[in-house]
């Protein structure tokens, strides 16, 4: 059984994997026993990133790369196949959020969105599936949401992006399955991380922050994940224990999507 979820020897490629969930599963799979490779666009945060990594133990090597730039993409995955080897995990994490009602968004920052979390896992799975295809084996996760399902205001382009990166998984799915290469995602629930602190926080008279209060009543668990929730699904779809799993999208929501809420009393 321990072989099933074994990871060594492995090389993992984790966008974004300098801080939150994507550091948290790239932990995951370096204690699994992959060597992490992940990328960032500023090099002060690889710095950081590869302490935290060599505090836990786990071999990482960061890269200063912009994930929708297709060129550097290329560029990075070539140095890692010839400095570490072809790469046999792609988790792709990197991405952003931008809050803005729909009829106050730019073009530009739609864009924006669009660009980095729809378009940069386009860019990054086509740059590592070659490798991928000469091994004869490969796994790639693409972070979904739950907002490739539901719908909140103010994050029409975030839920555009993911909607579309959820379809693209499961046609990368049927495009490369013929060849050993699983494309499957996960979708986070509510996060508890530094980035969502504030929307935790208690008020001034004590009372829970509203939104943490909505979160709340609409998980079933009663609770917001932790980063660590995410580790145990990360490592089952970078492994041989999903070799037959593709297409599929991994709901890691504390029951969220299956939720209709509670009755009014």
């Amino acid at each position: 059984m321990k072989d099933l979820f074994s990871l060594n020897g492995k090389i993992a490629l984790v966008t974004g994997a300098t801080y939150g969930i994507g550091m948290s599963m790239a932990t995951a799979l370096g204690k699994a026993g992959a060597t992490i490779i992940f990328n960032a666009r500023r090099i002060e945060m690889i710095a950081e990133a590869e302490k935290q990594y060599k505090k836990e133990g786990i071999i990482a090597y960061g890269y200063q790369c912009d994930v929708t730039k297709e060129e550097d993409v290329k560029a990075m995955v070539a140095d890692v196949a010839s400095k570490y080897g072809d790469i046999d995990i792609l988790v792709n994490n990197a991405g952003i959020i931008k809050r803005i009602p729909t009829l106050e968004m730019s073009v530009e920052d739609f864009k924006e969105v669009i660009d980095i979390d729809l378009i940069g896992p386009f860019i990054v799975s086509k740059a590592v599936v070659p490798g991928m295809m000469r091994k004869g084996a490969g796994k790639i996760i693409n972070i979904c949401s739950m907002m490739s399902e539901l719908g909140r205001e103010t994050v029409a382009a975030y839920a555009a992006a993911k909607g579309g990166l959820k379809m693209l998984t499961k046609n990368l799915a049927c495009d490369w399955a013929e060849h050993n290469i699983q494309v499957n995602g996960i979708g986070p629930g509510y996060i508890a991380t530094p980035q969502t602190a504030p929307l935790r926080e208690k008020q001034a008279d004590g009372s829970p922050h509203p939104f943490d209060s909505f979160i709340i009543s609409k998980t079933p668990a009663a609770r917001w994940g932790n980063p660590e929730d995410l580790e145990g699904p990360v490592v089952f779809l970078a492994s041989k224990a999903s070799d037959f799993v593709n297409g599929h999208i991994l709901y890691v929501d504390g029951g969220i999507l299956a939720y209709i809420g509670k009755q009014p009393k």
